[in-house]
């Protein structure tokens, strides 16, 4: 059983340039809560990195993964880890600075009326304005996407999230099929759908600290593509994605 009921999970990939002023930043909070890496092997030596700095952060885990075996897989890895040792609230972000951790606090300022708190790129004109033109039109065109094929307003594309863990049944993430990128579409338009309370904050993000995007035109595709078969289950099979009893019994 967990100490703390908030947990921070952050997959990492390649980001050694980034864990050591992740880590400062986040116990600079001062918030109580535990803090865990969800590493893939990455071959820039993240994992070595951070265990020496679990082995000084009260209150850091690390959790090492065989390989690169995608973004929504390591979530998933991740949530079920925290659901296992009966954390309540878990936020999520990347390792790259572009999900600041001082707005951690404005998440957990909604979590008790809300089940979900979503940091949203979409709700300030100025929220992209140190990211290049690439990298904006993706965005863009992934919020445009998920809004006309998915019927969703909320910024689904991103990981910058507050869950509430004790109202959202574990079950439901389970059933989560997506691995990649998608996953975060995914998983939002499954709670939407199920009708879990959902609020956004506005944030506004810098570019990258360090490291380089992971995110390619080949994901872009993927998205389009699963957007669009999630789109007809919706219209056809929306079963498929409710919550059922034995669902919520786990």
């Amino acid at each position: 059983m967990a100490g703390n009921k908030i947990l921070v999970m952050i997959p990492t990939y390649n980001e050694r340039e980034n864990v050591g002023k992740m880590c400062n930043e986040l116990t600079r909070l001062g918030i109580p809560m535990d803090i865990l890496f969800v590493d893939d092997n990455s071959p820039d030596g993240t994992g070595t990195a951070l265990d020496e700095l679990a082995g000084t952060i009260p209150r850091m885990l690390v959790n090492h993964r065989p390989g690169k075996l995608g973004i929504g897989s390591a979530h998933k890895d991740g949530i079920a880890w925290v659901y296992s040792r009966g954390y309540t609230h878990l936020v999520t972000m990347d390792c790259d600075f572009t999900h600041p951790p001082e707005n951690i606090p404005d998440l957990l300022k909604f979590a008790d009326e809300y089940d979900i708190v979503v940091g949203s790129r979409h709700m300030r004109e100025d929220s992209l304005s140190g990211w290049n033109l690439w990298r904006k039109c993706m965005t863009k065109t992934g919020h445009l996407l998920t809004t006309l094929l998915l019927k969703m307003p909320y910024d689904a594309t991103g990981a910058f999230r507050l869950y509430r863990l004790d109202r959202i049944p574990s079950g439901l993430f389970r059933d989560i099929e997506s691995n990649g990128y998608s996953f975060f579409i995914e998983s939002l338009t499954v709670l939407n759908l199920n009708g879990f309370r959902i609020r956004e904050i506005p944030i506004a993000l810098p570019p990258r600290t360090a490291g380089h995007s992971k995110l390619r035109f080949s994901d872009m595709v993927q998205w389009l593509t699963f957007m669009l078969g999630m789109a007809w289950t919706i219209r056809f099979n929306r079963q498929k994605y409710l919550v059922s009893q034995e669902t919520e019994r786990q």
